[in-house]
């Protein structure tokens, strides 16, 4: 549904590698005899066979480095092909290889406020219960997406009155503290604002809400103070999807950062949301070596603030990839390796969370559009038939050879 997908615009800064895959199906003919005999039947495709149920599991490694695994999920009905707790395929994925989970959408405004008065828990409960009886943790994401687009139907437009600030201040606090005290008890790291930097000038994003408060962070800085008062002990995030390439908008996601530090705002991580793909030419190995610095350099820039880090929804996106599928995978292991390498030289990072287990639920399924060739784009650990990748390997490796996290 529109009103859930991930976002209207994502724009990584490597420029994208254009790929023409395509295929024709041939038909044949025959002339010289009056009666042909029928054309047999095609022969049904062959199922595919099982691939053997994985050993180990991811969050498991990362425990053991005093760290965490983790994965979005989502609400669904029982029955229902999703991916969703209530699918026993996919909650199979999460229950092997995940000590975190988070609600990919559920706890969004949009999904938990139908009305500027009302709010509805019901199915986010359920996927937190599910979590904790599963012995996993689970965090919000997120007390204020700051992306017009992303505003509940009826924020759209809202009337602020005859003092907007005072409005949208009371709403903001309102919101916060609502939500984070109804999840206190369960839900101690939040992101508490999702993507207020525009990717495409590096200025803070300018909409309805910010117009009531002149344009300035005042309402980020309200979000995570209120955060804090709710949640003395816990984790407040600021979340975004910068990346490699991506200079004017990790600039601009810094100087957020160092204004955040000058007003004592209290924020303590800096979540990476890590949707990495395929957007230059190249080998995926060239792609690394080229970009690793840039993003090295401002990634000591981040934590010389004091701020930890975390990936917050890592995936492949290889939609202009071309190649076989053991290609694709292995150019995208390539790249993941890359950059987890690149983040777990950091010690600041304790936490990597996928963005879905498996390619059949990703979000960039519709939000990127169909490949060429047909085929799902290969953006999780495991593929359309909940088989593992040699993505899963990749993450298993990096835990593996990561230092471990002080306790």
């Amino acid at each position: 549904m529109d009103r859930v997908t991930r976002r209207t615009s994502l724009a990584m800064g490597l420029g994208m590698l254009a790929t023409a895959c395509g295929g024709g199906g041939g038909g044949g003919g025959g002339g010289g005899s009056p009666t042909p005999s029928p054309a047999p039947a095609p022969a049904p495709a062959p199922a595919p066979t099982p691939a053997p149920t994985p050993t180990g599991s991811i969050a498991a490694l990362a425990a053991a480095k005093n760290m965490k695994f983790g994965s979005a999920f989502n609400w669904a009905a029982p029955g229902a092909d999703a991916g969703s707790f209530n699918n026993p395929n996919y909650a199979a994925l999460l229950e092997r290889d995940c000590n975190i989970l988070v609600p990919e959408n559920e706890l969004k405004w949009e999904a938990l406020r139908p009305t500027s008065s009302t709010y509805n828990y019901t199915q986010a409960d359920q996927m937190v219960a599910y979590a904790r009886s599963k012995g996993m943790e689970i965090r919000g994401h997120t007390l204020l997406w700051y992306v017009e687009e992303r505003f509940p139907t009826w924020l759209e437009t809202y009337d602020y009155g005859v003092s907007p600030r005072a409005e949208a201040e009371r709403l903001i606090r309102e919101h916060v503290t609502q939500v984070a005290s109804h999840f206190a008890a369960d839900i101690t790291s939040w992101d508490v604002v999702n993507e207020a930097v525009d990717n495409g000038t590096g200025n803070l994003r300018q909409h309805s809400m910010s117009a009531a408060v002149g344009g300035d962070p005042s309402l980020l800085d309200l979000a995570f103070r209120t955060a804090r008062d709710v949640l003395p002990t816990g984790e407040l995030v600021y979340n975004d999807f910068m990346d490699w390439g991506s200079a004017v908008h990790r600039n601009g996601v810094l100087n957020l950062l160092r204004g955040f530090r000058d007003r004592g705002v209290p924020v303590d991580t800096l979540g990476i949301q890590s949707h990495i793909g395929f957007y230059s030419a190249g080998s995926a190995q060239s792609i690394v070596d080229a970009q690793r610095p840039a993003m090295e350099a401002w990634l000591d820039e981040v934590v010389g603030l004091g701020y930890r880090l975390k990936i917050t929804e890592m995936d492949i996106n290889d939609r202009n990839r071309a190649g076989t599928l053991a290609q694709r995978d292995a150019d995208g292991a390539t790249l993941a390796k890359g950059w987890l390498d690149m983040m777990m030289a950091y010690p600041q990072l304790d936490e990597v969370l996928v963005w879905g287990m498996c390619d059949k639920y990703s979000w960039l399924q519709g939000f990127a559009g169909p490949r060429a060739d047909g085929t799902p784009i290969r953006a999780a650990p495991y593929d359309d038939l909940f088989q593992a990748k040699p993505l899963r390997d990749t993450y298993m490796e990096a835990f593996q050879n990561t230092a471990a996290r002080p306790a």
